[in-house]
């Protein structure tokens, strides 16, 4: 049972990088469009209601693969409603910039998921 906090579904998914330039090149030939974001510590794409980020030393981060985020409107009610259901909290909640908030848990399995909340 829920207590009323939804999820607006997976948003945004972010892949750990280890050479950029190179997988900008493949990333870009995959989604067929240019980077809407640009940096030295992320190259992020928006396509078709989507938004697909590289992170370079991702896996100095901790990310072990790709990261799904579920979009949320209060991302503290939900890592208590997920926390409450079993899940473990592997980063919690903060601003990465712009007052957007991420966070990641992982399920029963060990599976990482993401949760992001923009403001």
């Amino acid at each position: 049972m829920t207590n009323g906090s939804s999820t607006q579904g997976i948003k945004t998914v972010l892949h750990p990088v280890t050479d950029l330039a190179a997988a900008k090149e493949v990333y870009t030939a995959l989604l067929g469009v240019a980077p809407q974001t640009d940096e030295p510590y992320y190259v992020g794409y928006a396509t078709e209601g989507q938004q697909i980020g590289l992170v370079p030393g991702g896996a100095d981060q901790g990310m072990t693969g790709p990261v799904a985020y579920w979009h949320v409107p209060d991302i503290e009610a939900k890592l208590a409603e997920v926390t409450a259901a079993g899940a473990k909290v592997k980063e919690p909640a903060h601003d990465v910039g712009g007052g957007r908030l991420v966070a990641t848990f992982t399920d029963p399995d060990g599976n990482v998921l993401g949760l992001l909340q923009d403001r």
